[in-house]
């Protein structure tokens, strides 16, 4: 049984790295999608691609051990959300996936007021999948640009 403990750790962590398994041929996706989205590679070879954001955290995508699909609605993780710093970088995002035929899912590219602190901020994605089934979220969350 897990417990929960109220009291306060003086733990101070960060995000330091996911890796997810995807298959060898599909590298160029991430590659490109991350490259695209100001990810810079750390180490690249063709079954393992690590792309270092501009926090420091990074995504290592590596060839999977067994071929099975994903379920993001399983246990797991759901999504991989990339934050941007416009409106206009979600935007673009719409546009590179549309001219490689990536279809978006759930409506998006849209705002999300149930997401945006009651109004006070904006919650505008574009949500899709990878060729490996892993979905991705490209979001900006800040003040409002436009109405």
């Amino acid at each position: 049984m897990y417990t929960t403990s109220r009291r306060r750790s003086n733990v101070q962590t960060s995000l330091s790295h996911i890796q997810i398994n995807v298959r060898p041929q599909n590298m160029s996706f991430y590659r490109d999608l991350m490259t695209f989205l100001g990810w810079q590679p750390i180490y690249d070879h063709p079954i393992v691609l690590g792309m270092s954001g501009k926090d420091g955290a990074s995504l290592w995508f590596e060839s999977q051990a067994k071929e099975v699909e994903n379920d993001y609605d399983g246990p797991g993780a759901n999504h991989i959300a990339i934050g941007t710093e416009s409106l206009a970088d979600v935007d673009a995002t719409v546009a590179y996936l549309r001219e490689r035929n990536v279809p978006t899912l759930f409506e998006t590219p849209r705002h999300r007021p149930e997401f945006s602190e009651e109004g006070r901020r904006y919650y505008y994605q574009v949500m899709f999948e990878s060729p490996d089934h892993i979905l991705f979220e490209v979001v900006y969350t800040g003040p409002t640009e436009r109405q």
